[in-house]
């Protein structure tokens, strides 16, 4: 089994495309080609999971959070990031990173933290912008069905659970071929018309190159019209963070109390919801990690509670009146997609030799 294997089963999982604009998800080091010994799974890379996963027979990483968020000049082992990637290297080990692609790909960091606190997902909290276009293209009424069965084979025309979706407007062309031209239809030099069908499809924008040189292949016109429009639609079930609610409304002290026993934390950062002590906690958005950009979100979804990591001391004074704030810290908050990570690559790949990290803990310890 090679290293493309594994990767292709996580890139199934949580396509690299979902990822931030500012991030870094996918092979940090290695070889994608290498034949792969074995996995580990862990949530950061550091030296001494590099030394796991040696002793444990596996030469890729397979970690969440990237080794690497910005390019490096040298590697002379001046950080703890470059000590790693220098072991890594030298032991034939790839470390290969699947960080906010696994934090917004579905069944992601914040569904498995939804799960752990016992909330049933409604929506995603922040659905991923700007991964859309439309493509429209006019082809002759005969070629029709072969440009749209090759542009729905390409990646166009899927839409949520739907593929093979389409809309068709029925019209006239109207053209004339000069002097040099090789048309496919009409005669050099005289007008034509040419009953004609507009196909309009939508794909995500990392297919538009791709779908793009497929559709110059297969479409009959030697100079096709067409065109890709951005779209302001967003991806309803991709993003960052979860709204849902819980079976039983719990009071804030029992719900506090609630989310701390199910992260297993070691302590809990939370301030009051508004004044009434017997309010009933059931409409909760969480969002693994840092998530403070999306308290505003979370109260315009409606949500008595928001579950999240890394809040500022300001973010307590200003939201305490209209939401439950509760920090339970970034390693609890996201540290149980090592398991879903394992369960993906196990299934998919089920002779490989996948291990979970028995090194890694919480690198904040609370006194």
């Amino acid at each position: 089994m090679l290293n493309t294997e594994i990767i292709k089963a996580v890139e199934s999982y949580a396509p690299t495309y979902l990822q931030e604009s500012w991030d870094n998800t996918g092979l940090q080091v290695g070889t994608p080609g290498a034949e792969c010994t074995g996995a580990l799974i862990c949530f950061d890379v550091t030296p001494a999971i590099v030394d796991e996963a040696i002793a444990k027979g596996c030469n890729l990483i397979i970690s969440h959070h990237p080794l690497f968020f910005q390019g490096i000049k040298r590697l002379t082992g001046s950080t703890p990031q470059q000590v790693t990637a220098m072991n890594a290297i030298a032991a034939g080990v790839s470390i290969y990173s699947s960080h906010t692609a696994s934090d917004s790909t579905s069944n992601g960091v914040s569904h498995a933290l939804a799960r752990k606190i016992g909330i049933s997902p409604v929506c995603v909290l922040d659905p991923l912008k700007d991964r859309l276009v439309k493509l429209q293209v006019t082809v002759p009424r005969d070629a029709a069905e072969m440009v749209r069965t090759a542009l729905f084979d390409a990646g166009a025309g899927a839409i949520g659970n739907y593929d093979g979706c389409s809309f068709n407007t029925e019209g006239t062309g109207t053209f004339r071929a000069l002097e040099g031209s090789n048309p496919a239809v009409g005669v050099v030099g005289h007008d034509h018309t040419e009953p004609e069908t507009e196909i309009s499809v939508v794909l995500l924008s990392h297919r538009m190159r791709s779908v793009e040189s497929v559709l110059l292949e297969v479409h009959p016109y030697e100079t096709p019209a067409y065109q890709f429009t951005p779209m302001l639609n967003t991806l309803q079930d991709r993003g960052l963070g979860i709204y849902g609610t819980m079976d039983e409304g719990l009071s804030q002290d029992e719900f506090v109390t609630h989310v701390k026993k199910s992260l297993g934390a070691g302590c809990l950062r939370a301030t009051h919801y508004g004044t009434d002590p017997d309010v009933k906690i059931r409409r909760v958005a969480v969002c693994g990690g840092a998530g403070r950009e999306y308290i505003d979100r979370a109260i315009s979804m409606g949500a008595q509670a928001y579950i999240t990591a890394d809040l500022k001391y300001h973010d307590f004074v200003d939201y305490r009146d209209r939401i439950l704030l509760i920090d339970a810290g970034h390693y609890e908050t996201e540290s149980m997609l090592k398991q879903v990570m394992y369960d993906v690559i196990a299934n998919a790949c089920p002779e490989a030799n996948v291990k979970l990290t028995e090194l890694e803990d919480n690198p904040i310890k609370y006194i």
